[in-house]
């Protein structure tokens, strides 16, 4: 599982926490930011450097005027479609985490008001 990480590098994708993506010049940079450790002042991030990938787009049918552009590469583009993968899985993660959090307090209130009912009951006794 993630390959195209592994092949730049990036032996544990868990530990990923956020990366970012700029262009500048022909090149494109990813950088990729793991979570801080404990006892570290700043997070670790590791930075790649990809050549961007030209190519010539025929601009007008009529008079075969042609025009060069760059994109981003086809081997990074694989790369952001594993880390947006990572995010999602953990903002899937925190969803499931916020939603059993409700939960719990939910029946924190539902258990709360259950011993007060007893508790009343007790002392009508």
């Amino acid at each position: 599982m993630y390959e195209n990480l592994k092949s730049i590098g990036v032996i544990h994708p868990e530990k990923i926490e956020r990366y970012a993506l700029r262009q500048e010049a022909a090149a494109d940079i990813l950088k990729i930011y793991y979570q801080k450790d404990k006892g570290d002042l700043f997070a670790k991030s590791v930075k790649f450097k990809f050549p961007r990938q030209h190519k010539m787009v025929l601009i007008n049918g009529g008079t075969s005027e042609y025009r060069e552009v760059s994109e981003i590469s086809p081997e990074l583009r694989y790369i952001v479609q594993e880390l947006d993968q990572l995010a999602q899985q953990e903002q899937d993660d925190q969803v499931s985490k916020e939603k059993i959090l409700n939960e719990l307090r939910h029946l924190e209130k539902v258990v709360t008001s259950k011993i007060a009912e007893i508790e009343q009951a007790l002392n009508k006794l």
